[in-house]
């Protein structure tokens, strides 16, 4: 078996985000400055996905912890913070209790 390349694992990511059955995502979300636009986005796509297949507060939280895992090396502090403080406006936005 071929060892994969940099360039497979990325495009493996990129595709999971195109085409997951999870959400269709707005263009530029991760991108917001604001971790309220951030979690309203996603709460957005995720109450509008008719191919989810688990609840839609679930599949936001998936895909925002998806991105924030494969984007790991190349998030400055500055967004791994914001993009923390959009999971909390995400619990709130779904009225799910804050993290312990």
């Amino acid at each position: 078996m071929a060892a994969k390349t940099k360039t497979s694992e990325e495009r493996w990511s990129q595709d999971v985000t195109e085409n997951s059955d999870a959400l269709d995502l707005e263009k530029g979300v991760f991108t917001l400055k604001d971790p309220k636009e951030i979690a309203a986005s996603l709460k957005r796509s995720a109450e509008a996905s008719k191919r989810r297949k688990t609840d839609p507060y679930r599949s936001a939280m998936s895909m925002l912890v998806f991105y924030m895992n494969r984007a790991r090396k190349n998030l400055s502090e500055e967004d791994r913070a914001r993009l923390e403080k959009a999971k909390d406006e995400l619990r709130k936005a779904f009225g799910k209790p804050a993290a312990r």
